[in-house]
């Protein structure tokens, strides 16, 4: 799942990975970046505890499924984020998923049965084949069109072509398609969430040799 990181012209824009210390700032970042997405907000409760819904979805999302494999990029100032999961550790299963049932009840509220639900259907699309997988890219709208989704991207894309491992994503607005197609990627299906929920365009990339 991806927000708005387009890019309008490229510019030089220094990345570094991302660890501990930096979460509180990311999360910021995040929330931000994803404050009108449609699939983010299919997802997340809509109540009085939404803000900080989203505040510990992205938290989950930093801590257990992205940093524990040292694969999270950022800016100097923390312009954007890209969280990547490395080839075989992207799928939660059963055991893994029990203990964070909590934390998905408080982040998902009374959508919980239907987000497990568009968990499960997005686990069955996902590729099987070794690869990177894209969790999340996001740039908060008033980082937007300064290269620094770009820059974000290929901090990973060349380890990937110089490893030879594919790359996999699910963009979650149409705008953000061509951003990924300049950097390789290609659109494999689109997709929609359960009970008439938003689409989404799963993308997969080749090693660029």
């Amino acid at each position: 799942m991806t927000a708005s990181p387009m890019t309008a012209r490229p510019i030089a824009v220094a990345v570094r990975k991302a660890g501990s210390p930096d979460v509180g700032g990311l999360v910021g970042v995040l929330t931000r970046a994803f404050d009108d997405d449609p699939v983010i907000n299919w997802f997340v409760r809509d109540d009085a505890g939404r803000a900080g819904a989203f505040r510990r979805f992205f938290e989950i999302a930093l801590r257990q499924l992205t940093l524990p494999f040292d694969e999270v990029y950022t800016t100097r100032d923390l312009g954007g984020a890209a969280l990547w999961a490395p080839p075989g550790t992207w799928e939660l299963g059963p055991d893994a998923v029990e203990p964070l049932l909590p934390d998905l009840a408080a982040v998902f509220g009374d959508k919980l049965e239907r987000s497990l639900e568009g968990m499960e259907q997005l686990t069955d699309i996902h590729p099987t084949e070794p690869h990177c997988y894209l969790l999340f890219l996001g740039v908060p709208p008033d980082r937007q069109n300064r290269g620094i989704g770009s820059a974000l991207l290929r901090s990973m894309l060349r380890r990937c072509d110089e490893q030879g491992l594919p790359a996999y994503l699910e963009a979650s607005s149409p705008r953000n398609v061509p951003l990924y197609q300049r950097h390789g990627f290609v659109v494999t299906d689109i997709v929609h969430l359960p009970d008439g929920g938003p689409p989404l365009w799963p993308m997969w990339r080749t090693p660029q040799v």
